[in-house]
């Protein structure tokens, strides 16, 4: 029986069962089926075929890569061979055949331990055995000195003797003491009655340095107050890498070649941390003579010296609007608080996930933010995968975020966090999340206190979402554009012309000359806005952050052009068909075109019937203000003045009371129903929008 070399506790062999992922293991065997799936290894590039990378794994073992588990395009990837990657294996064939899935970890550095896999069993690596600090690494960067020192170091890097000195410096053992405590595998800090590593008083030399001021202070014995970011453990020594207001630092406390040193303390754990700070090819550490868990007071003043230099750091600065648009002005103090809950988001290393409806002002709007904060986000995480760690987009199909929706994002939030230490993400919504229909999915987040702000139409988010930025009078775009300058005054050049390309018709004038200056005239905003709908209607689900970039950001005009053209080829032939197929209805002087979308629409090809429906009734308003699509189960409602879908849904209710009507998602004016009682929701509503119109 051994102890897990993370946590500590016992345990067969050198890791327990509850952190065999947080381990990378160098694979010293001979033969593909000595892998074990599921396990995360250190490889090299061996070289590239148009589906995908080879990877060697050991000495005389490959698996192949395929392109779809990449994070990025094949043809993009900045590797050459012999690059050090890490991978997982996933499943490993009888003929031999690897298969591989990329981590998301491309360092030894951001894994939690290193053991070696032989045909004998797992063993602890030896020095000799460590990787080559001065290998490619990271996709194609060289290893940092941060990546050397965390891997190769063997040996305290102190004269002084890490495990035997007390935290104010005092000798506390004989040196015979120390060499019975590295044979037993203890320490004075583990061998304390509760556990945990002890802090004696510091004296007034030992004053607390703030973490930026350590570069001043090589050579120096120091006190450093924080919290603890993430520990790793390396061949030789524990590392610990500690945040105060200031910055951030590693300190590395050794135990054993290879054994956790104070395996009570984990991540977020507020410590003091005395020793030597000392200087490795520029890299600035602490080698830690001592570590204590502050209690009480003392963690508190931390945390709140923390907590207030967080806050002054993410609290955005006077920003003017792009352009002038009341419903914009009249939102500012709720944009600026949700531009401040996304930059505390990325200053305190909690992932970003942006939640739009699968449209174009869905896409626009979202891109627009991602646009912002990825540069937040690179600053902040120097790991090349830190933009795809720490913010995401996630579109959703149906414009509703239904519980089956926040069932998938909770799962990967907890598993994410209960598997590497995650932190509850910040969830934004773009064009959704207005409605009653939002409201369980939105709830479910509270449960695990998972920040929400709400970017959308609609009356329930008082109930749901910390930040709600109501979108009326204006489009989820010109909100989210002007959230993302307050994220990141910088991204303003990249923003201007993204309002104009989200306003389907009458694009108010002054986004309209925004966007001309920064060079896209009225037809290449249409385009634009044409080829992010077509492309928004493939794969709903999946963000498509690379194409979505290319077209609003990177300049491909002519792939714009091409995509708008295939969208209006597509959307005429739609209409044609839907237009025969329109029935006029006549009540109280009140004309209502009705279109059967379950029998006239292509359901499950482009156009998506919402759009179908909104060209639809554009082109034919002046004939009947109202269109009604009707569908198996929703309601798509059309019009041209102001309409209250509510009222609207409470009279159809009355006239089919065994219908179970509900407004849809937000800006959609949809209502659905049960499928037995279409004929009853049908006449109903006719009568209702004719009444109400």
């Amino acid at each position: 029986m051994g102890s897990c070399i993370i946590c500590g506790t016992s345990t067969d062999g050198y890791i327990c069962e509850s952190h065999e992922e947080d381990v990378v293991f160098a694979f010293e065997g001979s033969h593909a089926n000595q892998l074990t799936p599921g396990r995360f290894y250190r490889g090299s590039v061996d070289g590239f075929a148009e589906f995908g990378v080879f990877i060697d794994i050991g000495d005389s073992v490959t698996g192949l890569l395929h392109r779809s588990e990449l994070d990025s395009r094949l043809e993009s990837l900045d590797w050459d061979s012999g690059d050090t990657v890490y991978v997982q294996v996933t499943d490993v064939h009888d003929n031999g055949n690897v298969d591989l899935t990329w981590s998301i970890r491309q360092a030894d550095r951001e894994f939690r331990g290193s053991l070696v896999d032989t045909p004998e069993g797992d063993e602890l690596p030896d020095e000799a055995e460590a990787p080559d600090p001065n290998e490619r690494a990271v996709a194609g960067r060289p290893a940092t000195d941060a990546d050397e020192s965390a891997v190769t170091t063997d040996e305290p890097q102190t004269g002084e003797s890490s495990a035997t000195v007390d935290i104010d410096g005092a000798s506390t053992e004989s040196e015979t003491d120390t060499n019975t405590e590295r044979a037993t595998g203890t320490s004075a800090a583990s061998a304390a009655d509760d556990g945990e590593a002890t802090l004696a008083e510091p004296d007034e030399e030992r004053e607390r340095v703030a973490i930026d001021e350590l570069e001043s202070r090589v050579g120096d014995e120091v006190r450093v107050e924080g919290a603890v970011a993430s520990v790793r453990q390396t061949g030789g020594p524990t590392v610990f890498t500690l945040h105060d207001e200031t910055g951030t630092v590693d300190c590395a406390a050794f135990e054993e070649a290879g054994v956790r040193a104070y395996p009570d303390v984990e991540q977020g754990a507020v410590v003091a941390i005395e020793g030597r700070v000392e200087r490795h090819r520029e890299e600035i550490q602490v080698e830690a003579s001592g570590l204590a868990v502050l209690d009480d007071e003392e963690r508190e003043a931390v945390e709140d010296r923390m907590e207030e230099a967080l806050a002054e750091q993410a609290q955005p600065g006077a920003v003017a609007p792009l352009a002038e648009d009341g419903a914009v002005d009249d939102r500012l103090d709720e944009i600026r608080d949700l531009a401040g809950l996304i930059r505390r988001a990325v200053l305190d290393s909690r992932p970003v996930i942006v939640r739009h409806d699968a449209s174009a002002d869905g896409y626009v709007a979202a891109s627009a933010i991602e646009r912002a904060t990825l540069p937040l986000v690179r600053d902040e995480h120097a790991e090349r995968d830190a933009e795809y760690h720490y913010f995401d987009r996630r579109p959703l199909g149906e414009g509703v975020y239904d519980m089956n929706s926040a069932t998938r994002d909770v799962t990967k939030m907890l598993d994410a966090n209960e598997r590497h230490d995650e932190k509850i993400p910040l969830f934004v919504f773009c064009g959704v999340g207005g409605t009653g229909a939002s409201k369980d999915g939105l709830e479910l987040l509270s449960v695990y206190d998972a920040d929400r702000a709400v970017v959308s139409d609609g009356a329930t988010n008082g109930e749901t979402a910390e930040s709600f930025v109501d979108t009326a009078g204006t489009t989820a775009s010109a909100i989210a554009a002007t959230v993302a300058v307050h994220v990141d005054p910088d991204a303003r050049d990249d923003l201007e012309h993204l309002p104009a390309v989200s306003f389907w018709e009458d694009t108010p004038e002054a986004y309209a000359e925004l966007a001309s200056e920064a060079g896209y005239d009225p037809d290449r905003a249409r385009d634009l806005r044409q080829s992010v709908a077509l492309v928004a209607n493939y794969q709903a689900y999946e963000d498509k952050r690379e194409l979505v970039a290319d077209l609003l950001f990177d300049g491909r005009e002519s792939l714009a052009a091409r995509l708008a053209t295939q969208f209006r080829e597509k959307l005429d032939t739609a209409l044609e068909t839907a237009r025969t197929h329109l029935e006029r209805h006549e009540v109280d002087g009140t004309a209502v075109n009705v279109l059967d979308t379950d029998a006239f629409t292509h359901r499950y090809d482009f156009p998506p019937t919402g759009l179908l429906c909104d060209e639809l009734h554009r082109r034919t308003r002046d004939d009947a203000p109202v269109l009604l699509g009707i569908g198996e189960d929703e309601l798509l409602v059309r019009h041209v003045d102001a309409l209250d879908l509510d009222a609207v849904a409470a009279d159809v209710a009355d006239g089919a009371p065994d219908a179970d009507v509900s407004v849809g998602a937000t800006g959609d004016d949809r209502l659905t129903f049960l499928v037995g009682e279409r004929a009853a929701v049908r006449e109903a509503a006719i009568e209702a929008v004719a009444e109400r119109s």
